[in-house]
């Protein structure tokens, strides 16, 4: 249930027009802008507290009560559903006055798989709740993959995935380098494996001490037997689990995982900082820092970053470590148990060694600088430099490419605050346009679409072209009734030599930025922070719709080589596709595997085999 109240600025509060229940308010300017995003137990006593006494808030909450034109409300069944739906709101909007989490990236995890025979050890950045077990999170990514690289080398545990596992018929190269025990072909004990698992799982649950003792006993056994290549072996297993171990300090007792949290003043603003303790060991730690707030601000801090912070794809602990206790620790402690999968903890320092930690977290706060000190923010640089209405939080950019008019393809990829978001990038097909090579027609019919989609709107959007791409977009956008729904730019390559054309090398410094209804390109300075990021995301733009379009036509031609074959139409090519994924792992495949495949019988599948195995070549590229 939802109410709006739209005033003039200097908002008469009624408190006799709000619920009494829980729920989320959302407080808006004068342009009807969302400007703050809260949660409350009871709406009317947490949006009473805002306009009586207003001599005890912060400078922060003063600027913004005095800009507030409207109050709307949304009722809630429950605190925890207010929480998850401030969460989500705060995210899709970023407010002007919320303190926001600009901190959308994933970090690295080690995944050891459980659900087979013989688990693997991989890299991920999102925790899928399937048995798996993970360990981390890890920052910086070059350190990770680093310590897995040395897991990989010393310990032989499989490499391939699933299918490739199921389909291999011979030992990979990983097995002839001693990396992997070949379980996929060879007859290897599951106990044997499992023994490999196990010492895996001591060094990453930080019981490493126990493992290297117990490697130390075997390499001299070894030895004395005159089994050197094995000692050897050894030797370069304790080797790299102690360089694993060495980077990684004990701070609490073996077996305690957690995360401690503490904020401190900071550069000008307020510093938090997130220290991530595994089975008793400093694993990794991240700071952020928030110009021009003060410790007024950190409880308002400390609530937004448990919900901001740990979403359900990141490891969330089982306890995490705070200054002090929560308003909402019931509610904020549910929420994460549900996004978890598990219980969760939130609780303040109970012994010497977890408060040594709070401070060690709080030293660590008060050194977080902005990530570009003594320079203005990007986003406001670029807000000034494209005459944008705010600075822009997530931005757009829409490419067209085909090849001869063929293969027609928009591609659409998005960053907010700066990084990539892969998992909302689109492409888009065009099977009127095929043959036409109207980039202008392609980009119209694109922004239609997008004009369908709605919300949420980019801060910006950027279109690879110049003025008259820009005017195609512009006019598709005010025909579909989406004019004005968020700003357009262009960015277009300058010209290189005379009689040259347009210069494409990426990321070319003096590229042009087109605005609507504006006859000439805006006066960016090449090498600027801002254009190099509209170049960053005009580039990343041309790859993937590039890359998109060479894998259609690679899937094209692998399709047609596979249907020229006897006995092969598109119905069973498409269910040899769905079994192998590729043409290499059909060539590989035996008699038996075929005949899995539904629909193919005994016959049909080896004359299936005999045409695949007259199909020569190696490996190919589908792009």
């Amino acid at each position: 249930m939802s109410e709006q109240h739209d005033t003039a600025p200097g908002y008469a509060f009624d408190p006799a027009d709000h619920p009494r229940g829980p729920g989320v308010y959302l407080m808006k300017d004068a342009r009807g802008r969302i400007i703050y995003v809260g949660k409350a137990k009871s709406l009317v006593r947490r949006l009473t507290s805002y306009f009586r006494g207003q001599e005890r808030h912060t400078p922060k909450t003063r600027l913004m009560v005095a800009r507030i034109a409207a109050v709307e409300t949304i009722s809630t069944a429950t605190e925890k559903e207010a929480l998850l739906l401030e969460a989500s709101l705060i995210k899709k909007h970023r407010p002007r006055y919320n303190i926001v989490l600009r901190d959308d990236k994933s970090y690295a995890l080690f995944r050891l798989t459980r659900a087979e025979a013989y688990p693997r050890l991989m890299m991920t950045r999102k925790v899928v709740r399937d048995g798996s077990v993970y360990y981390g999170p890890f920052t910086s990514a070059l350190a990770a993959r680093q310590t897995w690289k040395l897991l990989q080398t010393v310990f032989p545990l499989r490499k391939c995935s699933d299918r490739a596992f199921a389909n291999r018929v011979r030992p990979c190269l990983y097995y002839h380098m001693n990396q992997c025990l070949a379980p996929c072909v060879l007859d290897v004990a599951p106990q044997d494996y499992a023994a490999v698992v196990r010492r895996v799982e001591l060094v990453l649950a930080g019981r490493a001490g126990e493992l290297l003792a117990s490697l130390r006993k075997e390499m001299r056994d070894h030895a004395q037997r005159q089994e050197y290549e094995r000692a050897a072996e050894l030797r370069d297993q304790i080797r790299a689990i102690e360089t694993t171990v060495e980077r990684q300090a004990v701070v609490l007792r073996e077996g305690v995982s957690l995360d401690a949290l503490a904020v401190a003043e900071a550069a000008g603003g307020l510093g938090l900082a997130v220290l991530f303790v595994r089975q008793g060991r400093l694993l990794d730690s991240r700071t952020f820092h928030w110009p021009g707030l003060g410790l007024d601000d950190a409880p308002e801090a400390v609530a937004g970053f448990l919900t901001q912070f740990y979403w359900a794809t990141r490891l969330i602990p089982e306890r995490i470590l705070l200054p002090w206790a929560p308003e909402d620790a019931g509610a904020v402690a549910e929420a994460l148990a549900e996004r978890r999968g598990g219980p969760v903890r939130l609780s303040t320092a109970a012994s010497g060694p977890e408060k040594q930690l709070l401070e060690i977290a709080r030293a660590n706060a008060a050194q977080a600088r902005s990530e570009t000190p003594g320079q203005e923010p990007l986003p406001e640089r670029l807000a000034r430099a494209l005459r944008l209405p705010a600075p822009p939080a997530r931005v757009e950019c829409v490419d067209v490419s085909h090849l001869g008019g063929r293969g027609m393809r928009a591609g659409l990829v998005v960053f907010e605050d700066g990084a990539p978001r892969k998992d909302q990038y689109r492409t888009f097909t065009f099977a009127d346009l095929e043959g036409s090579g109207d980039d202008y027609a392609a980009l119209a019919a694109w922004a239609t679409r997008r004009a369908q989609v709605g919300p949420p709107w980019p801060d910006l959007l950027l279109v690879d072209g110049g003025r008259g791409q820009v005017g195609a977009v512009m006019g598709a956008l005010e025909a579909a009734g989406a004019a004005g729904a968020f700003p357009v730019a262009g960015i277009a390559k300058a010209t290189g030599a005379p009689g040259a054309g347009p210069d494409r090398r990426a990321g070319a410094l003096d590229d042009r930025i087109f605005l609507p209804g504006r006859s000439n390109p805006l006066p960016l300075r090449p090498g600027s922070p801002e254009l190099l990021f509209l170049q960053r995301v005009r580039d990343e733009a041309h790859r993937f719709v590039i890359g998109r379009q060479r894998r259609s036509r690679g899937q094209a031609l692998l399709a047609s080589e596979l249907e020229s074959l006897e006995g092969i139409g598109p119905k069973t090519a498409r269910l040899l596709w769905d079994a192998f994924g590729s043409l290499e792992a059909m060539r590989a495949a035996d008699l038996d595997a075929l005949r899995a495949i539904p629909g193919l019988g005994k016959t049909r599948a080896a004359r299936i085999l005999a045409a695949l195995r007259s199909l020569g070549g190696g490996a190919v590229d589908r792009g």
